[in-house]
């Protein structure tokens, strides 16, 4: 049988990473805010979901495995009643993908909270063995459930005290909700790796991993909470502590290549327009004679539009995606295996037959799908295929919370661009350059992190980082 953590080995390219939202807001349905704010987060991760909300001082958490639409329905959302909610999607990035990893985290250690967590502890190890010398215990493995334990455990009078004290004490990325009888407070690390956004919904205040979970709920975007910020939202209102100081800042770059939503804006971007900015940039520095653009859709669309209008070369859609193919555990069978991809995309001949093709993606990590793409355009009949790529070649893991291949696994890794161009069959290749991202989002490699392209990890040697399951190597979690 084959299990679900490995079926997602078989995965190409990055996986997600998780999605987290808050909001304080006395008199609105604030489970159904959560369940639509998690709903536009779906693609930061498919693993889990949950909400967590507060009601008379007592907190309701309830979470499970599937997507937002699978594991909530109107009876559960009318249970989850309160002045205030959490939520999360998750993809594990530490900890696997079992009941008690997933988000939002709940905990008693002195004083109740619920947490929902995205990105990745690089000193989790050493926290967990901080926390279980005090006689903590733990019933997951992930870096989420340290955190929280960390604050529930906590003398403070406030939250808003523990976090001060224990952000510190945090090493890697996480931009954080965590929700007491009292609050909802929301942190991001002083390096500001992963999204975080504050918005407005009227007089009350909400928080979210992009800008797109704010526009499906009526919320206005006001600005990103800053690295190093702690943002309290209370029957006061909005108040904020700058925690920490003078950190170089290191947002995660690729979030404006892939991750996020293109119709998230960030850093004063909208990324849909970022995007289109790249496959422009692309035709300027890999022009090649072609009769048609297409995109491997959809996470290719923005920058095959761009591409093709430098270009002036049509563009049409060649390779038509199954939109209600979410992950599955179920294998295609010996007889389907070959026919595995198309699953996802399916090739149209009529469309690309004869035709010289430039496929635009915008990222490859260890070639499986692209290689497969390559074979089905062939098949259809396309007489040249050109792979043109709007981010440079991954070579390296990700330590800050998004699951990633190893470097062996990575096509890569080791290999020139002609020679990952002869692996995947393809005519030619290129990618866009890193000064060509930078460019067309308009920021530089001193207030961000590239570490997956360039080897520059910011936060420090990732070779003393921990592995997606370094909790589960030394944990032992009792039997629930």
């Amino acid at each position: 049988m084959t299990t679900p953590d490995r079926f997602l080995t078989d995965r190409d390219g990055p996986r997600d990473e998780c999605g987290v939202f808050g909001v304080y807001a006395p008199g609105h349905d604030v489970s159904r805010l959560a369940y639509f704010a998690l709903y536009a987060l779906q693609h930061r991760g498919q693993e889990s979901a949950g909400i967590a909300t507060c009601e008379g001082g007592h907190i309701t958490t309830l979470r499970d495995a599937g997507l937002v639409s699978q594991v909530f329905d109107e009876e559960k959302l009318r249970a989850l009643e309160g002045d205030m909610a959490i939520g999360h999607v998750r993809y594990s990035t530490t900890g696997g993908g079992s009941w008690e990893n997933a988000q939002p985290i709940w905990r008693d250690d002195g004083r109740e909270v619920a947490l929902a967590h995205n990105g990745n502890l690089t000193n989790a190890v050493e926290l967990w063995g901080e926390l279980k010398e005090r006689g903590i215990d733990f019933r997951g493995t992930s870096d989420s459930e340290i955190i929280a334990a960390l604050l529930s455990s906590h003398d403070g009078k406030l939250i808003e005290d523990a976090v001060e004290r224990v952000m510190p004490r945090l090493e890697g990325a996480y931009s954080t909700v965590v929700m007491t009888k009292h609050a909802i407070v929301a942190f991001r690390d002083p390096h500001g790796i992963r999204p975080l956004s504050l918005g407005r919904l009227g007089d009350r205040f909400v928080v979210a991993s992009e800008s797109c979970a704010f526009d499906i709920i009526g919320a206005e975007l006001m600005r990103e909470v800053h690295p190093g910020e702690l943002v309290s939202l209370t029957e006061r209102g909005l108040e904020t502590r700058q925690v920490v100081r003078g950190v170089r800042r290191s947002s995660c770059v690729f979030e404006h290549i892939y991750f996020s939503r293109p119709d998230s804006r960030m850093e004063g971007n909208v990324l849909q327009q970022a995007r289109g900015r790249m496959g422009e940039i692309l035709w300027r520095e890999a022009p090649v004679e072609a009769d048609l653009v297409i995109a491997v859709p959809d996470s290719g669309n923005p920058a095959a539009a761009g591409f093709a209008r430098a270009s002036g070369l049509p563009r049409d859609d060649g390779l038509i995606k199954n939109r209600y193919v979410a992950r599955t555990f179920i294998q295609p069978g010996q007889e389907l295996r070959k026919h595995g991809l198309r699953l996802k995309f399916n090739p149209l001949p009529e469309i690309v037959a004869g035709n010289r093709i430039v496929v635009v993606d915008d990222s490859i990590v260890r070639g499986n799908t692209t290689r497969q793409i390559v074979g089905m355009l062939r098949g259809a009949g396309a007489r040249e295929v050109h792979l043109r790529i709007s981010a440079p070649p991954i070579r390296n893991p990700c330590h800050y919370g998004v699951d990633m291949s190893t470097r062996e696994e990575m096509i890569a890794h080791g290999r020139t661009v002609d020679e990952i161009a002869d692996e995947l069959d393809a005519d030619s290749l290129a990618y866009l350059s890193m000064d060509g991202v930078y460019e067309a989002i308009g920021g530089s490699p001193e207030d961000h992190c590239d570490a997956c392209f360039s080897g520059r990890y910011p936060l420090g040697d990732p070779e003393e980082a921990n592995g997606k399951f370094a909790l589960e190597d030394i944990a032992v979690i009792p039997a629930s």
